[in-house]
């Protein structure tokens, strides 16, 4: 991507950083870096048309002829274009706000990630108890423990610190997706019966509660790519060879959906996240699941 853009061809004003106009956002230093990556698509295409008026309008006719991006990847492309153009408005680089009255793609709201099934969690669990105990295999079983046993995000993993847990009390403090502090959340029995084991194999006892072992990064904080680097090589040697990290917290949303018979706000309790909407979203999968049975029996004896 070039360094500098022609943003106004009348006036010939230049950007000569694109990423710079993100630094003003009140936005987090990862969401930055995500904005400067999704923003490449827009800028590559103004560069090859020109920047017109219509800029932004034809910039989403061209993402709804790519077949090979998904609705809510060409959404994500879209979002961060007019956010990038809002910004260059109130800048006063363009005279004009040219996203006015476009709106993003429809998105159906339904689960894209499919979450581990009740099998596929014990072939794990099957796989990990069956290693040697050591300091490596514990910090992986306490990966996937606190994904499936406590449903927590990824970047909620990576940004514990040991002081954040409190293994008496079976509780911990995380910092969740977007919020600046941390909230308090219970710690079920075996949570806490791994993450003392880990602790005490590792010799952990402050500061950030999972690190590297990479060469390059060596005792630094996890990050989310290593997390999900781990976790992908733990299902590749569980034998199993599809889904992504995410999908462990679907398992822990729709394995409470059915404890808790539906009642979504116990759920959201435990899962915290922010609207029942969204874990209407997972009850409505579940019922659906459950309620096929009915809906094949409605044909029996009928054939085309």
């Amino acid at each position: 991507m070039m360094r500098y853009l022609v943003i106004n061809n009348s006036s010939v004003k230049r950007i000569k950083n694109i990423t710079d106009i993100f630094h003003l956002l009140d936005i987090r230093e990862a969401t930055r870096e995500e904005y400067g990556y999704r923003i490449k698509p827009f800028i590559s295409f103004i560069q090859k048309r020109g920047f017109r008026r219509d800029s932004f309008l034809e910039f989403k006719r061209y993402l709804s002829r790519r077949d090979d991006f998904s609705v809510t990847t060409k959404n994500k492309y879209l979002s961060v274009a007019r956010i990038f153009l809002k910004e260059v408005y109130r800048r006063g680089i363009i005279p004009l706000d040219i996203t006015q009255n476009i709106r993003n793609f429809r998105q159906i709201k339904r689960h894209k990630v499919r979450g581990f099934s009740e099998e596929e969690v014990k072939r794990i669990y099957s796989w990990i108890n069956s290693l040697a105990v050591n300091g490596n295999n514990i910090r992986i079983k306490c990966l996937l423990t606190l994904l499936v046993f406590q449903g927590l995000r990824q970047v909620e993993i990576v940004r514990l610190n040991v002081e954040d847990i409190s293994l008496a009390e079976k509780v911990a403090f995380v910092k969740g997706k977007g919020c600046d502090d941390k909230e308090l959340i219970s710690l079920h029995p075996y949570t806490v019966e791994v993450l003392r084991k880990y602790i005490e194999m590792n010799r952990i006892y402050k500061g950030a509660l999972f690190r590297s072992n990479s060469n390059n990064s060596k005792g630094k904080r996890l990050s989310v790519r290593g997390l999900r680097q781990i976790v992908r090589k733990a299902l590749r040697a569980a034998g199993i060879s599809r889904g992504k990290v995410h999908g462990f917290r679907h398992y822990f949303t729709t394995r409470l959906i059915k404890i808790y018979k539906g009642n979504i706000l116990d759920v959201a309790r435990y899962t915290r996240h922010r609207s029942l909407n969204t874990v209407r979203i997972y009850n409505d999968e579940e019922e659906e699941i459950s309620s096929l049975g009915k809906y094949y029996r409605a044909f029996v004896g009928l054939r085309a």
